[in-house]
C-alpha cells in the first residue's frame, strides 16, 4: 500500500499514532486523537479509519488492548513523511561546531567522534563505519626517517585518509635514499590497487633505487598491509548502554545476539558497503537483512569526498525510535563533516596552485 493511497485524515491519524507510540510505547486508541484535538470528526469516524488502517497493514491491534500500535509499514510511512529538516537546539549546534573545530587529521578519528556525538544527541547507539572497498588506492607517499635503521611511510589514500607504517631495516638508510624511495613510490604506485602492483613494477623500482634496492620490498609490503586494512572496512559504535533503557532489549538472549553482530561487524559492514545511495537510509525491522535486527531500526548516511564514500554515520535503536530527532541529527552531523572536508579540499587545492605558481621563482 503506497502513501498516496491514504486520505489526509488517515495520514493525520497514522502520524499521530506513530508519534504517540514512540513517546509512550503503549497501544494508542481513538481517545488520544480526540483529546489532542487532531481532527474535528467524531470518535466513531476515527475508530473506523483506524480499523481501515489496520486492514491496510499500517496498524496492529494487540489482543490485550483496544488500542493499536504501528506495524513496520506504519513506521515506513512515518519515516518517508519526514521530508523537512528540523532545527537543532543550541546545545546540539554547539556540539556540532566543536566537531568542526577539532580539525582532526584522520577520518577514522572524525568518524569515531561523530559516533559518540550521534549517541549522546539521540540516546541510542551511534555507529561509525569505514565501508569495505574493492580497490583501495593511494594518491601520495612520503618516506620519513626515524633513526639510522628505521623509517616510516606516510600514505594518503584516494579518500583522503592518512596512514603511516613503520619499516625496519638492518642497513643504514641515507636521507638521499629515502627521498628517492618516496619519489619512486609516487611515480610507480599512486593510483594502483594492491592487485595492480605486480612483480615487474617492483623490479623496476629496485633497479631505479640502485644500492638502496633493499628498501623496496619492505616498503611495498607495508603498502599492501595498509591497503588490506582499508579494503576490509571497520565499524565502531558508541552508547550501546542506551539500548538497555528500552523494553525491546529486555530479552538478554536477543540482546546478546545483537551485541555479537556488532562485535563481529561483517554483516553490517556488508550491508552498508553494498549500499550505493547518497541519501540517508532507514531500515526498519525486517527490512534489514541482518536477522537479529528485526526488532531494531538502523539509520545511516554516507560521507563522500570526490565521489567516493569515505565513511558512514548511523544510529541503531528500537523500531519506535524518535525518527524526527535521529534523521535531523544524522543530517546535521554528516553535513557538518562534509562541509569541513570540502573546505579542507579547497584549501589544499589553493596551496597546491600557489606552490606551482611559485615554482619558477
Amino acid at each position: 500500500m503506497k502513501e498516496k493511497e491514504l486520505s489526509e485524515r488517515k495520514k493525520v491519524i497514522l502520524k499521530a499514532l506513530v508519534e504517540a507510540h514512540i513517546e509512550g510505547g503503549e497501544p494508542v486508541g481513538s481517545k488520544y486523537i480526540m483529546q489532542n484535538n487532531l481532527l474535528t470528526c467524531s470518535s466513531a469516524t476515527i475508530r473506523n479509519e483506524m480499523a481501515e488502517l489496520e486492514q491496510m497493514g499500517y496498524l496492529v491491534q494487540p489482543h490485550t488492548s483496544a488500542g493499536r500500535v504501528p506495524s513496520e509499514l506504519g513506521y515506513r510511512f512515518y519515516v518517508d513523511s519526514l521530508v523537512e529538516q528540523y532545527a537543532k537546539t543550541t546545545t546540539e549546534v554547539v556540539q556540532i561546531n566543536q566537531l568542526l573545530k577539532a580539525k582532526m587529521a584522520e577520518i577514522d578519528q572524525i568518524l569515531e567522534t561523530a559516533s559518540r556525538l550521534a549517541s549522546s544527541m539521540t540516546n541510542y547507539t551511534g555507529i561509525a563505519i569505514k565501508p569495505k572497498a574493492s580497490s583501495a588506492t593511494m594518491q601520495k607517499f612520503e618516506a620519513v626517517s626515524i633513526d639510522g635503521n628505521n623509517f616510516a611511510i606516510l600514505m594518503i589514500t584516494s579518500g583522503g585518509v592518512v596512514k603511516t607504517k613503520k619499516v625496519k631495516t638492518y642497513s643504514q638508510i641515507s636521507a638521499e635514499a629515502l627521498k628517492k624511495l618516496g619519489t619512486l613510490m609516487n611515480e610507480y604506485l599512486c593510483g594502483l590497487s594492491a592487485d595492480m602492483i605486480t612483480l615487474p613494477i617492483i623490479m623496476e623500482m629496485e633497479s631505479a633505487m640502485g644500492e638502496a634496492a633493499f628498501l623496496v620490498n619492505p616498503s611495498v609490503k607495508a603498502v599492501y598491509e595498509v591497503m588490506n586494512e582499508l579494503d576490509g572496512g571497520e565499524m565502531k559504535y558508541s552508547g550501546i548502554n542506551h539500548l538497555l533503557k528500552y523494553p525491546e532489549y529486555s530479552d538478554t538472549q536477543q540482546f546478546g545476539q545483537l551485541l555479537g553482530t556488532l562485535e563481529n561487524q561483517e554483516e553490517i559492514l556488508d550491508l552498508v558497503s553494498k549500499n550505493q545511495s547518497d541519501e540517508i537510509n532507514v531500515l526498519i525491522g525486517s527490512e534489514s537483512p541482518v536477522q537479529v535486527m528485526n526488532n531494531s531500526s538502523l539509520v545511516f548516511k554516507p560521507i563522500k569526498k570526490n565521489g567516493k564514500t569515505i565513511g558512514v554515520i548511523g544510529v541503531l535503536g528500537p523500531r519506535r525510535m524518535n525518527y524526527k530527532q535521529v534523521l535531523s541529527t544524522i543530517e546535521e552531523i554528516t553535513g557538518s563533516i562534509s562541509t569541513m572536508i570540502d573546505g579542507e579540499t579547497s584549501t589544499e587545492k589553493q596551496i597546491t596552485e600557489k606552490g606551482e605558481g611559485n615554482g619558477g621563482e
